[in-house]
């Protein structure tokens, strides 16, 4: 079953089974599209728990199959598992073969998609129960899953850009997935129509790599990356990076992220978790040795994640919406995955994806439990005191907001997230030389401001009075156990998960980063900026920081209600550009979008209605009337005119025949 190939002194192990890991969903979303279709045609009765039990089967059968071949390849991680399953596009010379490959980092994120996506297919069972799209959505799920499966066990760019596609097509749709609300529908419009401003960057990029390398597949470029100078390495990186903001929510392309809110909860949890918003960040890593040689777009990278991960994070402060606050914290704490990784610190960035996987996905659920106790209700201006009403759901919650908060040096958020600021710090930068500090205290204030706005969250829903409707509050029930126990499995796992990546400076074995360090070798550039000694103090400072946050939150929202009243008039005017969410949204509407309907309008009434339309088809008309006029002479009524015809008509066959 097993052979191996050595490829640029790299062996390479052949599977016959990876494709079983994206097939499993691919079945269970075709089983549940086929079933769902010949339920709304009346041809048989499904039951919901059919349609549930085909979907989490293949959700979890697949994260079993992840994690058996993880084992395996973890024994001997620098020999690659592949499979070619078979020839896709093929002209001339050119072909591309569709194939996978378990690599250390495709292996660490198949296992920690399915593991993830598992428990929240789990807790939609609950979530969606009496929804009539029930069989619709669990087909979307698995499609979903499927999709970002391609995406990340690709061997070639344009794989990878399948599966890519196919995570935007599918987020459209569950994001709309209650298409007959307008606004739910829009927002799903919205989401898929800027990730098509970002795949033509990505499109772009992959044009430029065909043009001069000749292929697309991942280890043929590593192998003749020479072909790249720093100039067209630049472009390239850049081309890419556009893509990479529109999945994962970078300025200018992060305004989709905020409005995918208007799916079901379980849809956020994985959007913002475990798939679609982390392709990016996996992108630019897994392109690791084309952004070394591109020192200019890697500095763009992070000084937008950091940037993105400040203005996010400011946002977030005064949301009302329980979802729209993760929505920004989403967006903000991608913000901290592409610092890491544009200061090539790919270890790390990878790193606080898995951790943010963990305590997003444990939030999201568990505000999703909320809402559910809540009939509905997602104003954080509404609650108060539930955590002695639904105390598994709130034990869930705060073991999210530990972890995301960092508040606790053993727990997954404060490793990851320090990792990188360190890295920030740490790694020199070649253009200018004053950046990582800049980077580092930008990033810093941001984890006090995570930490306040989530203490803030955390305390007007779970803490002190009930502010809500009396008639919810008198049926306050804890949500089922379908639902609370995957929101509390990922909270354990969000507080212990950071363990896999604890740092030597702290007398921890960074298993992750050395797991993952020889396929990033050449390009992580050694920390030699700032002593590795003052590491430990800085992780002291960042916990420090941290805990200014939940303490001022804490008294102005738990114990001096005056304080946060009384900053809110104080600072009235930034308040209110805060909530407008700085006016991005209408600045596009104004701008953007009022010059495409411009352009829009003026194909539709110059060039379509008034050059094709009102010209050509007018000239049209005009040449078949005046054909028809000179044909009407033929036709004069009389007999002897007729018999000439005819008899012109027969000469002209005699001659012909004659002569043929």
């Amino acid at each position: 079953m097993l052979k191996l190939e050595h490829f640029q002194n790299i062996t390479y192990t052949h599977s016959d089974w990876l494709w079983l890991i994206a097939a499993l969903p691919l079945l269970g979303a075709f089983l549940n599209g086929f079933l769902t279709l010949l339920s709304a045609r009346k041809v048989l009765t499904v039951k919901p728990w059919v349609n549930a039990l085909i979907a989490c089967g293949a959700s979890i059968a697949s994260f079993i199959v992840s994690w058996e071949m993880f084992l395996s390849f973890k024994k001997a991680p620098d020999s690659p598992w592949v499979q070619d399953l078979f020839n896709w596009v093929e002209s001339a010379a050119f072909h591309v073969n569709f194939s996978f490959e378990l690599n250390a980092l495709s292996g660490v994120m198949v296992v920690f998609i399915t593991f993830v996506a598992s428990l929240i297919h789990l807790y939609s069972i609950g979530y969606m129960k009496n929804d009539e799209g029930f069989g619709r959505y669990f087909t979307y799920l698995n499609l979903f899953l499927f999709s970002m499966l391609v995406l990340v066990l690709g061997q070639d760019l344009l794989v990878l850009f399948l599966g890519w596609e196919g995570v935007g097509f599918c987020s459209y749709l569950l994001i709309g997935f209650w298409f007959d609300d307008v606004a739910k529908a829009e927002a799903g419009k919205k989401a898929i129509i800027v990730n098509r401003i970002g795949d033509a960057g990505f499109v772009a990029g992959l044009l430029m790599v065909f043009a001069l390398a000749g292929t697309f597949n991942f280890n043929e470029l590593l192998a003749h990356k020479q072909v790249f100078t720093e100039t067209t390495a630049t472009l390239i990186c850049l081309f890419f990076f556009i893509g990479a903001a529109g999945k994962s929510a970078q300025i200018p392309l992060y305004i989709w992220l905020p409005d995918a809110m208007a799916g079901p909860t379980p849809v956020s949890a994985l959007i913002h978790a475990a798939t679609m918003v982390t392709a990016g960040v996996y992108l630019v890593a897994r392109l690791d040795f084309i952004y070394v040689l591109a020192p200019w777009a890697s500095t763009l990278i992070a000084v937008i994640g950091v940037l993105t991960a400040l203005f996010a994070a400011t946002i977030a402060l005064v949301q009302t919406d329980i979802k729209k606050v993760l929505a920004y914290s989403t967006v903000s704490q991608l913000g901290y995955m592409f610092l890491g990784v544009g200061v090539t610190s790919y270890e790390s960035g990878i790193f606080h994806l898995i951790t943010h996987g963990f305590f997003k996905a444990c939030l999201f659920l568990a505000a999703g439990s909320v809402i559910h106790s809540l009939r509905g209700e997602q104003d954080i201006r509404k609650m108060g005191g539930l955590l002695k009403h639904i105390p598994m759901t709130s034990l869930g919650f705060l073991l999210g907001w530990i972890a995301i908060a960092g508040i606790l040096p053993t727990c997954g958020g404060f490793f990851s997230k320090d990792e990188i600021l360190w890295r920030a710090l740490a790694t020199p930068n070649p253009i200018f030389p004053l950046l990582p500090e800049v980077l580092y205290v930008i990033a810093l204030f941001t984890s006090f401001l995570t930490a306040f706005y989530m203490t803030r969250l955390i305390v007007m829903v779970f803490f002190g009075d009930y502010r809500g409707d009396r008639e919810v509050y008198e049926h306050l029930h804890e949500s089922p156990r379908i639902m609370t126990w995957p929101v509390l499995a990922l909270g354990i796992g969000s507080m212990f998960i950071g363990w896999i990546g604890v740092p030597t400076a702290i007398g921890g074995a960074d298993e992750l980063g050395k797991f993952l360090d020889p396929l990033f070798h050449l390009s992580t550039l050694d920390a030699n900026g700032v002593s590795p000694k003052l590491e430990p103090i800085l992780m002291l400072l960042s916990f420090l920081v941290a805990w200014a946050g939940v303490a001022l939150a804490w008294y102005a929202y738990g114990f001096k209600h005056s304080v946060s009243k009384n900053l809110a008039q104080t600072f009235s005017g930034v308040k209110k550009v805060l909530e407008g969410k700085y006016y991005v949204d209408e600045f596009y509407q104004h701008t953007v979008v009022a010059f495409v309907k411009a352009i829009a309008r003026w194909v539709s009434q110059w060039l379509i209605e008034g050059l094709f339309v009102g010209r050509l088809v007018e000239l049209g008309v005009q040449a078949v009337t005046r054909t028809a006029q000179a044909a009407k002479q033929v036709q004069s009524g009389l007999v002897r005119a007729y018999l000439a015809y005819i008899a012109a008509g027969a000469a002209l066959l005699i001659y012909l025949f004659l002569h043929s």
